[in-house]
């Protein structure tokens, strides 16, 4: 049986953000996708969710210049 790579608590992950300022756990053995910025690289997944807990307070996005 396959685990999934979003959901294995024994995986390594980045956490990315975008333009918007939102974060996301990714895995780190798939490609990071368009758009998205590595903030924290290869650590573990209870440390990606306590630095996304830590660093995304406001989980509204930020508005970017063509939505104004």
């Amino acid at each position: 049986m396959t685990t999934n790579p979003f959901e294995d608590d024994n995986g390594t992950y980045l956490v990315l953000t975008d333009a918007e300022g939102r974060h996301s756990l990714w895995p780190a053995a798939i490609t990071v996708p368009d758009g998205w910025d590595v903030a924290l690289g290869g650590s573990s997944r209870a440390d990606c969710l306590a630095y996304v807990e830590e660093h995304w307070t406001d989980i509204c996005p930020v508005r970017t210049g063509a939505d104004i």
